[in-house]
């Protein structure tokens, strides 16, 4: 296989081949970062590593078809990217995890397609349009929990208690989880019920809106070493915890 002297790159016309190869994958590596870095953050199971192999793998594929393409005018320029579709498929349920009767891994699985999507238009010689395309994503990831507390009134928010039963070591996992859905904890503590086995309680008064305390309550049992989540509705009033 030839490769060709040219690559076409949106909004800059044919430049070198491996000019335009290199400018593809700058562009899924950092774009690709970009989206791994928000869901490290959120200390999901698909991170920055994660996400810039997928959005690489995807783009290298794209533009592999492409040159094919040039090469013979009989080869199916959709095959190659139909099949990475499938492909990340796989990897997306991976990411799913039912445990306990609750389904997580909904929005990880979510973010590991669209990375894919994210290589393929960057492989087809879009970075402009993945660009735009990658902070459409980043908006959403990161918006639309505030956006459910603007819609859910602060007033009908209610004061839980959350009981959280581990094996080890949680109270900043915890945290991180319970300060991305809410602004503010009220009190956060943490007793050890015994020595040998490293079991804790951890006890966090937080108020939340009913409907995102039950989503939050399945992200906690989500957390590593968390083997229980229990709450409930409270007349405690704390102060703020440092």
């Amino acid at each position: 296989m030839q490769m060709p002297n040219e690559i076409y790159i949106e909004l800059i016309g044919p430049v070198n081949f491996y000019i335009g190869m290199g400018i593809q994958i700058l562009t899924a590596l950092f774009l690709g970062g970009l989206v791994g870095l928000d869901r490290e953050r959120k200390m999901k199971s698909a991170g920055i590593k994660t996400n810039i192999l997928i959005c690489l793998g995807a783009c290298l594929y794209t533009a592999i078809s492409l040159i094919l393409v040039t090469e013979s005018a009989t080869t199916d320029i959709s095959r190659i990217p139909a099949q990475i579709v499938s492909g990340i498929g796989f990897l997306g349920a991976g990411a799913i995890i039912q445990s306990r009767g609750h389904v997580i891994g909904l929005t990880t699985a979510a973010t590991i397609w669209v990375v894919a999507a994210i290589g393929l238009t960057i492989g087809a010689g879009y970075p402009f349009v993945a660009i735009l395309f990658t902070l459409t994503i980043l908006i959403i990831l990161k918006l639309l929990n505030p956006f459910y507390n603007l819609i859910m009134l602060e007033k009908d928010n209610k004061p839980y208690h959350i009981e959280i039963l581990s094996h080890g070591r949680v109270k900043q996992q915890v945290k991180q989880l319970i300060l991305h859905e809410v602004n503010d904890i009220n009190q956060l503590s943490e007793e050890v019920v015994n020595v040998e086995t490293d079991e804790r309680i951890l006890h966090a008064f937080i108020s939340i809106h009913p409907s995102r305390m039950k989503f939050l309550s399945k992200e906690l049992k989500a957390i590593l070493k968390v083997e229980k989540v229990n709450f409930y509705i409270t007349d405690y009033d704390a102060g703020s915890d440092d």
